[in-house]
């Protein structure tokens, strides 16, 4: 989509917005992933990646981040360092419509990745290139065109600078460094994981965390959402005062003005009194509002002047007052989707998009299954004075491969399910207690398991078998492994190297 003159003035508001939110940053990752994100979603790109040249040897070059992780890094490698290296070779930006029919690159060298329009430009600084920053658009969506590319020239001018960093840059041509202090920091507040793309996103939360700027959350229902808001009030300058969520699709729409911004009295039928809106009510701390993608265009017009002016006005009065709130927003479908279809106002998208956080789904982060059922096993049989502690080795089975297409929320309500239907006394929840509906699953499951495990070598299959043992007696001894030890029939250091070999660890 050609970007148009009449958002000129918008367009620098992000760039300067963009400037500011990166002074703010003092992680380097941090600092990357701002710069993919926001220019993905303001140029409208499929994928958006950064690659750098090695400090050290001036010649290797590396994809150091991209919108969209590991799997797009390589699926897109040959294609990415083939346009940066021309670029960097040329010290010029490139623009192709059609990059299979581009005269500049061998004829359909990139005929298997799914990449029509491509735009892609130096990163300078002290006029020396060091990096490329570049933009694709998939077969299905309209062409880059030379208002974009100019648009990406003036976004690499701001991003520069705090790419730049020799020592940092180095980082990525060394191994990552453990993050065991964020994850206890954030682990208080609820939010817990292991796997990368969790880890990404609590890099994403600490940052927002340490800033004072608007944040955006977008992800499917049940992430999450208003649990990472949550946790990035609680660990800002703001923890001290009032943090107020709102759902925007549960307020009839009658309703909605005087919810927010309050009233006077007599402004309506019914209004006997004064009362005072969301946003007043969390002056100086923070107001999450869930599903913004709710709010009337009416109403959104009024939200876009008080992020402009700082200010509100109550239903039925003339006098504005001055409210101090960070705002904290959410949404389950792309905010740019409805940009693009009319159906939300782009000068607010704009003003919303400060601090972009894609919340994964759970389907994104399943290595981070078993953790989260045992964290609600907990937390359910304490708060229903249970003795439940562990999963029967079905039940844990099929929590791992179910499809959770409700995310969190449904796994927690799975759980809770199955603490309820556990007597008092038991400790573990029993494969007999599940519903009619989920024993089918995991039998089925398990026929699917049989015939792929026929095809596996005898020592492989002892292996997984004599793991999934190990994990589970563990988990049955709260990781006391001198207790599963016993249990198991084995010395207390045999198992210190079966957990070693088979990589398990404490969750």
């Amino acid at each position: 989509m050609k970007i148009e003159n009449k958002n000129s003035n918008l367009q620098s508001d992000v760039l300067i917005d963009l400037a500011q939110l990166l002074c703010e940053q003092i992680e380097f990752e941090e600092i990357l992933r701002l710069i993919t994100c926001k220019t993905s979603e303001l140029l409208q790109a499929h994928i958006t990646l950064i690659m750098m040249i090695n400090p050290r040897t001036l010649q290797t070059m590396k994809t150091v981040f991209s919108k969209g992780g590991e799997t797009e890094r390589q699926k897109y490698h040959t294609l990415h360092t083939s346009i940066s290296g021309w670029v960097i070779k040329n010290e010029l930006p490139l623009i192709s419509q059609d990059i299979n029919k581009d005269s500049r690159f061998r004829q359909r060298v990139f005929k298997d990745v799914p990449v029509k329009s491509v735009l892609c430009v130096p990163l300078r600084c002290e006029n020396v290139i060091f990096g490329t920053l570049s933009l694709f658009r998939d077969m299905n969506t309209a062409e880059f065109h030379d208002a974009d590319l100019l648009y990406l020239q003036k976004i690499a001018a701001i991003v520069a600078p705090f790419a730049r960093n020799v020592q940092k840059i180095e980082h990525y041509f060394k191994p990552q460094i453990p993050m065991e202090e964020i994850l206890r920091k954030y682990k208080v507040h609820g939010l817990l994981g292991k796997s990368k793309r969790f880890l990404n996103l609590l890099h994403a939360v600490d940052a927002a965390a340490r800033s004072d700027v608007r944040v955006l959350l977008e992800g499917k229902s049940g992430t999450g959402k208003e649990l990472i808001a949550r946790a990035i009030h609680h660990c800002s300058e703001r923890s001290t005062h009032k943090f107020i969520a709102v759902d925007c699709g549960a307020i009839p729409e009658h309703l909605i003005e005087s919810e927010l911004f309050g009233h006077v009295k007599g402004a309506f039928t019914g209004a006997s009194m004064p009362r005072k809106g969301l946003f007043e009510a969390a002056d100086n701390g923070t107001l999450f509002m869930d599903e913004i993608t709710n709010l009337p265009m009416d109403m959104q017009v009024k939200l876009l002047r008080v992020l402009q002016e700082g200010e509100i006005r109550p239903l039925g009065s003339n006098v504005s007052r001055t409210v101090n709130v960070r705002i904290i927003t959410a949404a389950s479908i792309p905010l740019k989707e409805l940009v693009n279809n009319n159906q939300f106002r782009e000068d607010l998208f704009y003003r919303l998009l400060v601090f972009p956080i894609h919340v994964p789904s759970l389907a994104d982060r399943q290595e981070d299954i078993p953790l989260l059922a045992n964290h609600f096993i907990k937390q359910y049989s304490k708060q229903q004075n249970k003795q439940a502690e562990s999963f029967d080795e079905g039940v844990l089975e099929l929590i791992k491969h179910h499809s959770w297409t409700g995310n969190i929320r449904e796994l927690e309500n799975f759980v809770e399910r199955m603490v309820t239907l556990t007597p008092s006394n038991h400790t573990q929840i029993d494969i007999e207690l599940l519903p009619a509906e989920f024993r089918n699953e995991l039998k089925t499951l398990r026929m699917n398991k049989k015939k792929v495990q026929k095809s596996k070598a005898l020592p492989e299959i002892l292996n997984q078998h004599e793991m999934q043992i190990i994990q589970q007696t563990l988990i049955d001894h709260h990781w006391n492994q001198s207790s599963a030890a016993n249990a198991l029939g084995i010395d207390e250091s045999t198992l210190r190297y079966k957990m070693r070999k088979y990589k398990i660890k404490k969750t």
